[in-house]
């Protein structure tokens, strides 16, 4: 496993399913936000107190490239790293399955910041970066 700026374990839920028994296709987006918003949360933020600010950090994007199934009551790793590209900061986002530490997902998550309700450069979020580079 490489290394990332942030991971969180999670757990898999039988309902989170389809009936093929592996976890369907759309829960992966519930993960990978669920864990840009603890990783936020890890550095004192979140996107609520932005919002009652104004800025609105938006998914523009997404890509994920699924390579190994998750089932039901699977305990997982999801990781983290950032970087910006101009306006927009990109979130490279990996799962793995934690009893064999194999890669279940890839994932490329593009976030751009929303102030007062027009897209902004980003500035006002760019201190996310600041010990990350």
């Amino acid at each position: 496993m490489k290394e990332y700026l942030f991971t969180t374990q999670l757990e898999t839920r039988d309902y989170e399913c389809d009936l093929q028994g592996v976890v369907n296709n759309a829960n992966y987006q519930h993960y990978l936000e669920y864990t840009r918003h603890k990783w936020l949360q890890s550095r004192g933020q979140s996107f609520q107190q932005w919002h009652e600010k104004g800025i609105d950090a938006m998914v523009s994007e997404i890509n994920i490239k699924y390579k190994t199934p998750l089932h039901g009551q699977e305990e997982f790793l999801s990781c983290l790293n950032l970087h910006r590209e101009g306006a927009r900061f990109i979130f490279e986002q990996d799962i793995y399955r934690k009893a064999d530490m194999k890669l279940c997902i890839q994932a490329t998550v593009t976030i751009v910041s929303v102030v007062n309700g027009r897209l902004s450069k980003g500035d006002e979020i760019a201190f996310l970066l600041e010990d990350v580079q």
